[in-house]
C-alpha cells in the first residue's frame, strides 16, 4: 500500500517584501510562516490522529475532529488560494481582467467596475472571521459571490473558488489595525488577473487565449486579450 498523503505549506510566488505596501513583509512572513502553518500542521495532526485509531481499532471524536479537519484543511486550501491570487503591483498584480474571466464579470456584474464594489462590499462586511470569494457555478456557468465564514461555514457545495480575500484580522490588522476598509480597498492594487483567468478556463475546459500578453498602459500589468 502506498503511504498516505499530508498537507505541506506552499511557497510564495514572490518575496516577502514583494507585496508592500498592500501587505508589510513582516505580515506577510507572520501571516504565511504563522497562521497557514499552523493550518497545515493542525490538518495534519488530525489526519494522523484518525489514522492511528483505525489503526488500532478505536474509535476518535468523529463529531469535533471532522469539524476541525475541515477548518484546518479549509484554511489551508483558502490560504494557498489567497497567495496564488496575488502578484506584486505593476508585476503582474493590479489592472483590469481580461480573458475568460473579465467576459464572465461583465456578463455577470454588467461591468468590472460593478463586480469590484459588490465584492468589496462582501469583504466590508464579513463579520468577526471570514473571507469574501468570486466563485464559479459549473452547472449555470455563473460567477458568483461567497461570503465565507471562518474557512469552512456558508460555502456553496460544487462552487470552484476563483478569487479569494482574507479578512480575518490577522490578515491585517498588524499594518490597518481597525481599518479593514481601507485593507479591502487596496487589494486590487495586487490581484493578480492573469491567475485569476488561468483558474477560470481551467474549470470550465474551454479554448485557451492565443495571446495573453497585451500590456496594460497604465500598470505595465500583464492583462489577458479578449
Amino acid at each position: 500500500m502506498t503511504e498516505k498523503g499530508f498537507y505541506s505549506l506552499p511557497k510564495l510566488p514572490y518575496g516577502y517584501g514583494d507585496l508592500a505596501p498592500f501587505i508589510s513583509e513582516e505580515l506577510l512572513r507572520v501571516h504565511h510562516d504563522g497562521h497557514h502553518q499552523k493550518y497545515v500542521n493542525q490538518a495534519n495532526a488530525l489526519l494522523e490522529k484518525l489514522d492511528k485509531a483505525r489503526s488500532d481499532g478505536s474509535m476518535a471524536n468523529m463529531k469535533c475532529d471532522v469539524q476541525a479537519l475541515s477548518f484546518n484543511i479549509g484554511g489551508h486550501h483558502l490560504h494557498s488560494l489567497y497567495w496564488a491570487n496575488m502578484a506584486p503591483a505593476g508585476q503582474g498584480g493590479g489592472g483590469t481582467p481580461g480573458g475568460l474571466i473579465g467576459d464572465l464579470l461583465d456578463k455577470e456584474f454588467g461591468s468590472y467596475e460593478r463586480f469590484k464594489k459588490e465584492f468589496t462590499e462582501v469583504a466590508n462586511s464579513v463579520e468577526s472571521s471570514g473571507w469574501a470569494a468570486l466563485a464559479l457555478c459549473t452547472e449555470t456557468g455563473r460567477p458568483l459571490l461567497m461570503q465565507i465564514k471562518d474557512h469552512n461555514l456558508y460555502t456553496i457545495p460544487g462552487f470552484r473558488l476563483l478569487l479569494v480575500l482574507d479578512v480575518w484580522e490577522h490578515a491585517y490588522y498588524l499594518d490597518y489595525k481597525n481599518e479593514k476598509a481601507r485593507y479591502n480597498a487596496r487589494f486590487w492594487d495586487v490581484v493578480n488577473w492573469e491567475a485569476v483567468d488561468h483558474r477560470a478556463e481551467h474549470i470550465i475546459g474551454g479554448e485557451k487565449v492565443e495571446s495573453r500578453k497585451a500590456v496594460h498602459p497604465a500598470t505595465a500589468h500583464v492583462i489577458p486579450t479578449r
